[in-house]
């Protein structure tokens, strides 16, 4: 075959050898170099223009460069002030994560250095404009299908970088914009975009004779469909070398992965669209921080390993399973789950006014509307109005008339307990309870079973499952119709409220990255909320302890192992992750108690259950041999030991409290708040005194101001199941707490 440019009188040998390599790598330079190599074949400029699809004015452009010039011509000539390579990615980066207002075009090229003409340009290619949402479309070779994206992995190795993606037709109306706080950011992006960087400086591999055929990603993609079952699953190539390459399709079991090819000559890759990815990800629920974090991790760790790519472990990331809502289409029409019970919310507030005037109504217990009025700041018409249309939809009632000093009597009104319900379920790594709970905080049914150890994420879930319908179905006439809130669930932390997912459970391996919310929705047509169980034990506390609990205040939540929600401004504080909370590294801290690698140890007095009855076999105490195999028995064992008067017994409790104390004086100087609650399972009314003293002791004589305030500490209003009734709490808190604007309610799914 004749070599593209071979007539060229005239031209250097030198010059047409490197003019020809610019043709071949493409880029920038790869039109001038064609229109300097095709004049010199004698082309004209409107012959010219046609085979390269370019204006007149353009090869003329360049050919007068050449002519004055020579080489040189051709190369940039940057203008001042301004980049001579604009980064896509960068602008869709910026363009997406603008506040609201700041992401015109003319921002945008502003901020970046950029002509206003060239961003106007990109967006419209990426579909970032005024008429279109703020979800990019990435152009892709062929291009996805209109559809919602999801990152869902990577893939690379020596030769290339696949990303997977997944794709629905069709989205729900709350997904087009990010929820507070699910937006990663610039520096979670930049940490990706800082691994790719790394990943692409690996040493080459320096034997050329590798294999072609390995085969290498379809392992991975294969691997990508069992673990994504209902996606319709789209790998895109980021570069590719061409050496053992994918085909452009290939079918696997379950479906077809489709391959988009976007490729990049040798030693000209760019990694740009990674940022635009990421940044479009994150508007949809099912991605967070940590998932972008996690493959930054794992593009830094392939960066950080010695020797060359070839000896390296390709980096093959896939996250967990996400919702079957990102399923095909074809599976969304009759095989999704109804139950008869599965009432949608029928409560709804139709103002921020008729929350304030239910809050009231719900701390007070009973009250007039002119003392609403007087509480709220509300007038006695708007007051009289709203109260007529909550009394109408059945959300309060009128209680007894009380005779008024003058005047006509006053009828006061309380919150309808049986108005609404919510189901309470709390995964703990011992049992599992589920509670159905009224809006006065009554258990209408309760039932708790024992976790099989050995169960895998999908049978735990089943057993949810099942357990939560019997609940429901033992409930019976006691829900009304239409006034079943939804399910709130409580896990043992690090959760990631953001994608619904139990991430590391210290006790409980086995939910290891388990998407438990979106599991459950598999299950139940109805609203759920997921919190850590120490921040639903509050939300409960609050809800429930009505003004008891109507100050600042944080709960020490005594299960198995210690956690603490805490209760700031009139709502519970989540945290940027909704991980607040976190006790036991408080109290390591605190005790100066550290590991080997110098982090905080896990404390054994963190885990009730567990260190009371280690702490009192150590002190002398004989608990028997069913003891050393069941904790709970073991602690019941000492508690009941507590009861008699047992001093070995009241000492190790003591101990254990001590310890816990330290960890709530920090809680108490940091936030300079004056009650603790003490709840949980293991918050038992035999040790319940022992705990409340010392750690009222500690709270009290060590703070640094401890001359300005008294602490109480005080016992929490909730029984033993308090996870689980703060779970079905969330579901009320959610509902009905008055909010402002930057103070979102969580996301109900």
């Amino acid at each position: 075959m004749n070599p593209p440019y071979q007539d060229t009188p005239g031209l250097p040998e030198e010059d047409r050898g490197l003019l020809e390599r610019w043709a071949a790598e493409g880029g920038s330079r790869a039109v001038r170099a064609a229109v300097v190599l095709l004049a010199a074949q004698g082309l004209r400029n409107a012959e010219i223009a046609r085979r390269l699809e370019v204006s007149r004015q353009t090869v003329g452009n360049w050919r007068q460069r050449f002519d004055a010039s020579g080489v040189a011509g051709l190369r940039e000539r940057p203008r001042p002030g301004r980049p001579s390579i604009i980064d896509e990615a960068e602008v869709i980066t910026r363009t997406v994560l603008a506040p609201d207002g700041g992401g015109a075009s003319r921002a945008v090229a502003r901020e970046l250095g950029y002509s206003h003409a060239a961003v106007a340009a990109i967006r419209q290619r990426w579909q970032v404009t005024p008429g279109h949402a703020t979800v990019p479309a990435v152009p892709t070779r062929p291009p996805l299908p209109q559809a919602e994206v999801c990152v869902l992995g990577l893939y690379l190795d020596t030769h290339r970088a696949l990303l997977l993606v997944g794709t629905r037709p069709a989205a729900p109306e709350h997904h087009h914009g990010a929820s507070p706080g699910a937006s990663p950011g610039a520096d979670v992006i930049a940490a990706v975009d800082a691994g790719v960087e790394a990943a692409l400086k690996v040493p080459p591999s320096p034997a050329p004779g590798e294999r072609r055929g390995q085969d290498r990603p379809a392992g991975y993609l294969a691997e990508a469909r069992r673990r994504h079952p209902g996606a319709s699953l789209h790998a895109i190539t980021l570069w590719d070398t061409g050496e053992d390459g994918p085909p452009a399709q290939r079918r696997a079991r379950g479906g077809v992965v489709h391959h988009a090819f976007r490729r990049a000559p040798p030693g000209a890759v760019s990694c740009g669209p990674w940022s635009a990815w990421t940044a479009p990800g994150t508007r949809h629920p099912e991605s967070s921080h940590r998932v972008y974090l996690d493959l930054a991790a794992a593009l830094t760790r392939y960066a950080d390993r010695p020797g060359t790519a070839r000896e390296r472990q390709p980096v093959r990331w896939l996250r967990e399973p996400i919702a079957s809502h990102f399923a095909d289409a074809s599976r969304a029409g009759g095989e999704q789950r109804r139950e008869s019970w599965g009432g949608a919310n029928q409560i709804d507030l139709g103002s921020f006014n008729e929350c304030v005037v239910i809050e009231a109504v719900r701390l007070a217990g009973t009250i007039t509307r002119g003392a609403i009025s007087h509480r709220t700041g509300l007038t006695q018409q708007s007051v009289s109005r709203i109260s007529r249309s909550l009394l109408h939809r059945g959300i309060l009632v009128e209680d007894d008339r009380r005779q008024a000093t003058s005047g006509k009597p006053r009828t006061p009104v309380r919150l309808r307990g049986d108005a609404g319900h919510a189901l309470g379920i709390h995964v703990d790594p011992e049992v599992l309870t589920a509670v159905v709970v009224d809006l006065d905080g009554a258990i209408v049914r309760s039932r708790t079973e024992p976790v099989a150890q050995t169960a895998s994420p999908d049978q735990l879930v089943d057993h949810i499952a099942r357990l939560g319908r019997g609940v429901l179905s033992a409930a019976g006439g006691a829900v009304r119709p239409g006034g079943f809130l939804g399910i709130g669930v409580a896990t043992p932390g690090p959760v990631d409220v953001a994608s619904g997912t139990v991430l590391d459970p210290p006790l409980l391996s086995v939910w290891r990255d388990v998407p438990l919310l979106y599991m459950l929705k598999d299950r139940f047509p109805c609203p759920i909320v997921m919190e850590k169980d120490s921040l639903a034990a509050a939300i409960g506390e609050r809800w429930i302890g009505r003004d008891r609990r109507a100050r600042d205040f944080v709960y020490l939540y005594l299960g198995t192992g210690v956690g603490a929600g805490l209760f700031l401004n009139g709502d519970i504080h989540r945290g940027v992750s909704a991980n607040a909370g976190e006790f036991g590294q408080l109290c390591a801290v605190a005790l100066e108690r550290v590991d080997a690698d110098g982090r905080p140890e896990i404390l054994p007095e963190c885990n009730p259950p567990v260190s009371i009855p280690e702490t009192a076999a150590r002190l002398g105490m004989v608990l028997g041999p069913r003891a050393a195999h069941d904790p709970r028995e073991a602690h019941r064992l000492v508690s009941a030991a507590v009861g008699a008067g047992d001093p070995v017994a009241e000492q190790a409790v003591r101990q254990v409290a001590g310890a816990i104390g330290r960890g709530a004086l920090s809680l108490v100087d940091l936030l300079d708040i004056d009650l603790v609650v003490l709840g949980g399972p293991f918050f038992t009314d035999r040790v319940a005194d022992l705990y409340t003293a010392e750690i009222s002791r500690i709270v009290n004589d060590f703070p640094t101001a401890r001359r300005l305030r008294r602490v109480d500490v005080e016992r929490s209003v909730l029984s033993r199941e308090a996870a689980a009734v703060g779970a079905a709490s969330t579901i009320f808190h959610a509902t009905f707490t008055p909010r402002l604007a930057g103070r979102p309610a969580p996301t109900r799914r």
